[in-house]
């Protein structure tokens, strides 16, 4: 039986369990660069490049390993610029007489996979994707019943599971989380690691012409492109983030630093999401390096945290509250995304840094993205669906299924505690505190109100102030709340008209 295999842009894995049991003499794997998918939003022309040019790449591995490849290019002749479309065609082409399939990332390419069987007539099967720690259906067991979901809790598991760090059936070092050692500043002087970055080669090239042609207009730029886009990178991307990152990346994971964009991060989540790396291998490596005490132990859980935690984790939240979850904003934000999100252009210091390196890298690390642009649009109450689009777009590693979770339940809490136990909001302290942003901003972090006051300060208080009603019994607030019982009406009153009067101003410019 000739069956035609559809390999999507992000599942770049040769063990993909749509390629499970494939027939090199009958089966077909098609590979389609569709304009909807460059399209659905403004992609950063870096993360159109990787996608694109690390499909080019698997589609050579796997004629080397003797598979025939139906390989359709974004510029080819009749591509009808849609995956359904494509499919339809290549059903045609090959006489298939069934379609295989792994269950997509995102909700959107799902219901549009279920619909193929309607389009071409033939039995289409969706397979689970089984390069996650857990199956859609594992998290579903997990948190039916409970009555409220939290990362830690469903990490443990995960750790129990599939004995990672564990001795003896224990935590190794005797604790799960070492979460509380890794809040350092960047001392002044440290010396940060060059970290490996890849030059493109012919392929990779091309793609970049193509994409400057037809995406130039998108934000961000392709001249610093060095992402991997073949699985020999992405192990030597790996190599040297165990050897120059993972040591001291444990210290200084929530620090920021002016005209550093990669610190000791891993920068592996592309590779990751596309399929390059799978989570097992990451995860087994970042642990071999404790044992063989290449790298300490806060460092190594706090990395395999955000894989087998939170990556894991917001995964399952999404699949378990789509398709409603996008809509999701229990705070009532509606004002629009300020421009500079787009242009950098504002006399925030660290919202002006960390704008222009997304824009030069299509990256920015996590504290950045939740404590930085995540936590203005937060305080100013912008609308939850344009901000979680503005992260869809401008990163690398952003797919919806692990970018909207963390947008919408992270960083602006429009699910109202459903991904996170408490908004995390924070005044301009915390950025100073973890930054140099500060030192040379137009505003004075020091000051708590007027026209020099740091914006972070008072529109936090005003935060606060106005969802007082839905945020005042969370007990993780409970310090702050009591410093604004001692307010006084007219104290109250001044901060929010200062934050107002700021936010028109802005939202205007």
């Amino acid at each position: 039986m000739s069956t035609l295999r559809v390999v999507l842009g992000d599942q770049l894995s040769p063990e993909l369990s749509a390629l499970d049991g494939l027939d090199t003499a009958n089966d077909t794997v098609l590979l389609a660069e569709v304009a909807e998918e460059a399209t659905y939003v403004a992609h950063h022309p870096q993360k159109i490049v990787l996608v694109l040019a690390a499909m080019r790449h698997f589609a050579a591995e796997l004629r080397e390993r003797k598979i025939r490849v139906d390989y359709v290019a974004l510029d080819a002749p009749g591509n009808t610029g849609s995956l359904a479309g494509e499919v339809a065609r290549a059903a045609a082409r090959h006489g298939a007489r069934r379609i295989v399939a792994t269950e997509p990332g995102e909700w959107r390419v799902l219901e549009d996979m279920r619909r193929w069987s309607a389009r071409t007539g033939l039995p289409v099967e969706i397979r689970d994707d089984s390069r996650f720690y857990a199956t859609r259906e594992r998290f579903a067991r997990w948190a039916h019943g409970r009555r409220s979901w939290r990362m830690e809790h469903f990490y443990r598991e995960m750790r129990r599971e599939h004995g990672v760090l564990l001795d003896d059936g224990l935590p190794a070092g005797g604790e799960w989380n070492y979460d509380a050692e890794n809040r350092k500043r960047l001392p002044r002087g440290l010396e940060l690691p060059a970290r490996a970055r890849f030059a493109p080669d012919a392929v990779t090239r091309e793609v970049i012409a193509l994409v400057t042609g037809r995406f130039g207009g998108h934000f961000g730029s392709v001249a610093d492109f060095g992402w991997p886009v073949t699985r020999a990178e992405a192990r030597r991307a790996l190599a040297d983030f165990l050897a120059t990152g993972l040591p001291s990346f444990g210290d200084y994971q929530d620090a920021m630093k002016a005209g550093e964009a990669f610190l000791f991060h891993s920068l592996l989540a592309p590779a990751l999401n596309l399929g390059l790396l799978s989570p097992r291998e990451v995860c087994q490596a970042a642990e071999a390096a404790w044992r063989a005490d290449a790298a300490p132990l806060n460092a190594v859980e706090g990395f395999i945290r955000q894989i087998l935690g939170w990556r894991e984790y917001v995964r399952g939240v999404y699949w378990m509250l789509m398709p409603g979850y996008g809509g999701s904003n229990v705070l009532g934000a509606s004002r629009p995304l300020p421009a500079f999100y787009w242009t950098a252009d504002t006399p925030m210091r660290c919202l002006h840094e960390v704008v222009r390196s997304t824009e030069r890298h299509a990256y920015s690390h996590h504290i950045q993205r939740l404590m930085v642009t995540g936590n203005f649009a937060l305080l100013a109450g912008i609308a939850p669906h344009e901000i979680e689009r503005w992260y869809l777009a401008v990163y690398a590693d952003a797919f919806e299924w692990v970018e909207m979770p963390n947008t919408l339940g992270m960083a602006v809490f429009a699910d109202g505690g459903r991904l996170a136990s408490k908004p995390y909001a924070a005044s301009g302290a915390y950025i100073d505190r973890m930054s140099d942003f500060c030192g040379q901003c137009a505003f004075d972090v020091r000051q708590k109100s007027g026209p020099r006051a740091c914006p972070f300060n008072y529109l936090y208080w005003a935060f606060l102030l106005r969802h007082e009603q839905t945020l005042g019994p969370n007990p993780r607030l409970a310090m702050p709340y009591r410093t604004l019982a001692s307010w006084s009406a007219e104290r109250r009153a001044a901060v929010l008209r200062e934050a107002d009067a700021f936010l028109d101003a802005t939202l205007k410019a």
